[in-house]
């Protein structure tokens, strides 16, 4: 293993990166047969063989186990690293009025509600929560679920049927289809940002029930933006519905971190369904929805994750309750990321790679081909700097790439330290 290493020019071990966290499974030389009778079938082989390689060489890439929290530096077995994978966009992860918040909501409410939200698991500060948020994203109503993918589940799975149809962004992310798979409603993909395939769609395959256009406001693995303005007119003109996921656009975009439609400086109402997640620049967990109060209220009595799924936790609640708070105090962690973003990115264009589309704090580094992604990412951990590569299927086949993230709490040293092990990786 460590001779292997040597052979890729690695110069540090990580037990990570050999696979220890699976006990051997994926360095004691077996092979593995599937066949349609096992519950791994032949879908895990492909899983199987690159994880093994990976941990062969001893650049298996996932499950850095952090020895205390993340930030712009991290500690991992035993190793101060840069984190460059961060979705920590506005550097509040320890701050600590947020740490404070949610320790007096621990003292008030304990570590749980007892209940989903439909039935005993609603706090009073639940309430109070979503009409911040709701203020915040300039909305009727907005409600939290445990998780941003749960939230998208909530929405489609309760509002659409099989005689509706979603025309879904070709990059839009993984819940999104997901939740239309769970409504059993039609999709149609049309072609990543394009307005004119977009119109193609729509003009092509007149459908009598109801039509949804879906969207990122900030696409997760490209790192660009949508082309709300044009999506907008698109909506009014064929007379269909909107929804926007907000997930890495919250706390990034627009002069408040409001998102896509301050960005744009669109009306809010133009779009019928904002979702996000409250795990990102909102350093807590859960998501939302953002919307109007008929369908408000209707998702509070019909949607299967405010029924059947705990209610979000009081520590939680709290947390993201203090980031708005402390978002529209600072909003200068908004602009002090772009320009960070910004930095890195031009220095990376600059020596040579290929970032891609990206306009946000999301930068990949796109390769191609898979090995040498997580060959680098390798690399740049043996220079004490973490980047996750992101392979196929979280990306399509030839677009493996690393992702990079950047946070308000990188200062212009972080980045430098970043950019010279990229230019000498590049050499």
């Amino acid at each position: 293993m460590i001779i292997k290493r040597n052979i890729l020019n690695l110069t540090r071990f990580f037990a990570s990166g050999s696979g220890e966290l699976f006990n051997g499974f994926f360095t004691s030389g077996k092979r593995w047969h599937f066949d349609k009778a096992s519950l791994v079938d032949n879908r895990a082989r492909r899983i199987f063989d690159l994880a093994q390689r990976a941990c062969e060489h001893g650049v298996y890439p996932y499950q850095l186990p952090l020895e205390g929290r993340s930030g712009p530096w991290v500690q991992a077995e035993g190793t101060r690293m840069l984190m460059l994978s961060s979705y920590d966009y506005l550097g509040l992860i320890g701050d600590e009025r947020i740490d404070n918040a949610a320790i007096a909501a621990i003292h008030k409410y304990g570590t749980g509600t007892g209940g989903v939200r439909l039935l005993t698991g609603t706090i009073d500060l639940h309430h109070q929560f979503e009409r911040q948020l709701a203020a915040f994203k300039r909305t009727a109503v907005a409600i939290t679920f445990s998780s941003g993918y749960l939230a998208n589940l909530a929405v489609l799975s309760a509002l659409l049927s099989p005689q509706d149809r979603v025309l879904l962004d070709s990059l839009s992310h993984r819940s999104l289809v997901d939740a239309c798979r769970l409504a059993g409603v039609t999709i149609r993909r049309f072609q990543h940002n394009d307005p004119v395939s977009l119109r193609h769609e729509l003009q092509s395959d007149p459908h009598t029930g109801r039509t949804l256009i879906i969207a990122d406001g900030v696409f997760s693995m490209d790192g660009d933006i949508c082309c709300l303005p044009e999506l907008i007119e698109l909506k009014k003109e064929f007379g269909c519905y909107l929804m926007i996921d907000e997930a890495h656009a919250t706390g990034v975009l627009g002069a408040f971190g409001r998102g896509t439609d301050e960005h744009f400086g669109v009306d809010t109402r133009d779009v019928d369904i904002w979702t996000g997640s409250l795990a990102k620049a909102i350093p807590s967990n859960g998501g939302f929805v953002a919307t109007s109060q008929e369908i408000g209220v209707y998702l509070q009595h019909a949607a299967a994750p405010f029924i059947f799924s705990a209610a979000l936790c009081p520590s939680a609640v709290a947390a993201a309750s203090e980031t708005l708070a402390i978002l529209q105090a600072e909003p200068e962690r908004v602009l002090r990321l772009k320009q960070n973003a910004d930095f890195l990115r031009n220095g990376l264009r600059e020596a040579g790679y290929d970032v891609g589309m990206s306009e946000t704090p999301i930068i990949p580094v796109i390769f191609g081909d898979e090995p040498p992604a997580a060959v680098c990412a390798g690399r740049l951990r043996d220079r004490d700097i973490v980047v996750t590569p992101v392979l196929f299927p979280a990306v399509p086949q030839g677009a493996a790439r690393l992702r990079i993230c950047v946070t308000a709490a990188h200062t212009r040293d972080d980045l430098e330290f970043a950019l010279k092990a990229f230019r000498e990786l590049r050499k």
